[in-house]
């Protein structure tokens, strides 16, 4: 069996069973398969696979046409141009939450206390520590997801001091200049229409907030109220049709509120100025 013929029929099993962008995942497959970059594939049509790599490749298929995310048999997923480890504890990032990043990043001055809630793989904690000089914490109620986000952290020489809480609980009152989240969001009532790769396989703590949705924005506002210093910055990353009630739980304590949309050009971030005196 040569790489291309492996490529070839991976991608056609994939193709027959509806999986998205099968050549792609079968090139990522089998390249995570034979431990090389997918230009390797092409630069060596011909080799035979070995064995082993024969294996892996037939089990990673055989993953994916149960569902299983790529992301999560491979164990990476990049995010604003970084490689981060992922695992079934934390949530896969998303290239629409980079638009939190990039929110967060013009209101972060070097010097500021910055808290990313709910952190998981530590994408956004690890990104903003690498992108600019403030201080980054990070919290989590996921111990499991704690450890693959230090992990990270660890790999990308990034520093951010991690604990585990609810939300901000373990916060102290007027400590950060800015707090940033990507809170769960979907309502539960939503669990069966999910996508089975999400349903199944991503971590619901990570995922559900209750009934309508809304409920962890609601503690999150009001926990924001309570850490931030005057005027600080509330940047939270926005579910679908959460955008009317989200702003309206900010119409009170709130100024300089500012929607950011993604390049579908749905609401996808909400950001806030506390409106408190000096």
């Amino acid at each position: 069996m040569t790489i291309l013929t492996a490529l070839l029929q991976g991608t056609k099993l994939l193709e027959d069973d509806s999986i998205s962008a099968p050549r792609l995942t079968a090139e990522v497959l089998l390249t995570h398969a034979l431990q090389r970059e997918r230009s390797y594939l092409y630069a060596h049509p011909e080799e035979e696979l070995s064995e082993t790599a024969w294996i892996h490749y037939g089990r990673y298929l055989h993953e994916r046409l149960n569902g299983k995310p790529t992301q999560y048999i491979t164990g990476r997923q990049e995010f604003y141009g970084r490689d981060f480890r992922v695992t079934s504890d934390v949530l896969i990032p998303r290239p629409e939450t980079e638009h939190l990043v990039e929110a967060a990043l013009t209101r972060i001055q070097p010097r500021d206390v910055v808290v990313d809630v709910g952190t998981g793989s530590g994408a956004i904690a690890i990104t903003l520590a690498l992108e600019t000089g403030a201080h980054i914490f990070a919290s989590d109620i996921s111990t499991a997801a704690l450890s693959a986000a230090r992990t990270n952290a660890q790999q990308l020489s990034a520093h951010v001091e991690m604990f585990a809480c609810d939300l901000a609980d373990a916060l102290s009152g007027g400590s950060i200049n800015v707090l940033v989240s990507n809170p769960p969001y979907v309502p539960k009532t939503d669990h069966p229409s999910l996508q089975r790769e999400v349903r199944d396989y991503e971590p619901h703590v990570a995922l559900f907030a209750g009934p309508s949705g809304l409920e962890l924005y609601e503690r999150l506002i009001a926990e924001a109220a309570r850490v931030l210093r005057p005027h600080g910055w509330l940047l939270l990353e926005l579910g679908y049709n959460s955008l009317d009630p989200v702003r309206a739980m900010l119409e009170q304590g709130w100024t300089d509120i500012d929607v950011i949309a993604d390049l579908a050009g749905f609401p996808r971030v909400i950001a806030a100025r506390l409106n408190t005196k000096e």
